[in-house]
């Protein structure tokens, strides 16, 4: 059977990126490697809209979420971390490991957090220099308000903001020099196409002030080191060369559709997912402010996300995400990142319509899918 991958990482990988990270691997410490990490330096400020140095981590995103705590922050700060789903919570897990005071702001699954919340919780505590958020928060399918919140922290030169962008980054606009976000995450096996092993972290001038303050240890995930060996090409340590190959020809893929085409298409493909499952009575787990990296769906209660999701990988090679936690079987969660056009979208959606048919949801079978059709075609 053949297989298909609709999880919000690890995604499917375009053919021509497997080929380029299928030759014969090369020396990191070689011209040859210098050029391409040239290249993919340049295509990382382009994605990130930055002009500011987007590192490269040999590591999955959580790597760059501990690199980006442990680079700016010091033992005893206070973090005010935004706490809406299994992302936000580890915010704080890392803040704690490195004994950083955590002050979580809880919101409810599937809801965003109300900016008016983040400036009432500065301005009672002085002692806040950090607000941590996703710009997705992955385990639910909520977009945050980055841009907002930015805008309060921007006001304060104490206070920065970090931003787990894992599921944001290539997804939808986060252009990190004009919002003014301090310190900005993103991960390979998500927008970008690629397995998982490689994450980013791109830091602005106010988080390079509070780099200079901070006491936490760090070593392999120094960034001040890290910029040294980036300006002449190369890396600290032994970088994931043939994933940084890969990266490369994504970064050139990208460049040609262009960063607004890039974020549409997110856009449209979650857009047809979502009103697909309301055409069928499937209400969507996010409402108002929904992400475009995945769709959340929630299970006809009388079924369950369990039976849905075991369905469509045994019966049609199709693997998607449940929920966690509070939400475990009760949503499955359909990525729209990675190597996922419209033939996909019509194929998991007319999926799920068969599924459901087969478990005995009542329903008027083919109208996701025409709906989803319909969304795709227009222009």
């Amino acid at each position: 059977m053949k297989k298909y991958l609709f999880t919000p990482g690890p995604v499917p990988v375009p053919s021509e990126v497997l080929i380029e990270m299928a030759k014969p691997i090369i020396h990191h410490r070689t011209a040859e490697f210098e050029s391409i990490f040239a290249e993919v330096r340049e295509g990382l400020k382009y994605v990130y809209e930055t002009e500011q140095e987007v590192f490269i981590l040999a590591a999955s995103g959580t790597g760059a979420m501990e690199a980006s705590v442990a680079n700016t922050l010091s033992r005893g700060d206070k973090a005010l971390v935004v706490n809406g789903g299994k992302f936000g919570e580890r915010w704080g897990k890392i803040c704690r490991a490195y004994g950083v005071e955590v002050e979580e702001l809880m919101v409810e699954w599937g809801k965003e957090v109300d900016p008016a919340d983040i400036e009432k919780a500065l301005q009672a505590d002085p002692l806040i220099s950090a607000v941590l958020v996703q710009a997705s928060e992955t385990s639910t399918g909520v977009k945050h308000p980055t841009k907002e919140i930015a805008e309060i922290t921007g006001k304060r030169d104490d206070v920065i903001l970090i931003v787990d962008g894992i599921t944001g980054v290539g997804v939808f606009p986060l252009p990190f020099d004009k919002w003014g976000i301090d310190v900005l995450v993103g991960g390979s096996q998500k927008a970008f196409m690629l397995p998982p092993g490689l994450s980013f972290a791109a830091m602005s001038d106010k988080a390079w002030k509070f780099y200079e303050k901070s006491n936490l240890p760090k070593f392999y995930f120094d960034f001040k080191t890290a910029l040294k060996n980036a300006e002449k090409n190369t890396t600290t340590f032994t970088p994931a060369v043939t994933l940084i190959i890969g990266l490369a020809a994504v970064l050139r893929r990208f460049m040609a559709e262009g960063r607004e085409n890039m974020h549409a298409r997110h856009a449209k493909l979650a857009l047809a997912t979502r009103e697909a499952m309301r055409a069928i009575g499937v209400e969507p787990f996010v409402q108002d402010t929904p992400s475009t990296a995945l769709t959340t769906v929630i299970a006809p209660p009388e079924i369950g996300a369990g039976k849905v999701i075991a369905s469509l990988r045994d019966d049609y090679g199709i693997t998607v995400a449940g929920g966690q936690d509070q939400a475990k079987g009760k949503i499955f969660r359909i990525s729209h990142i990675g190597d996922i056009d419209k033939t996909d979208i019509l194929s998991i959606v007319a999926a799920i319509e068969s599924v459901l048919d087969g478990l005995g949801y009542d329903f008027n079978f083919g109208a996701a899918t025409k709906k989803a059709a319909k969304i795709l075609s227009e222009d």
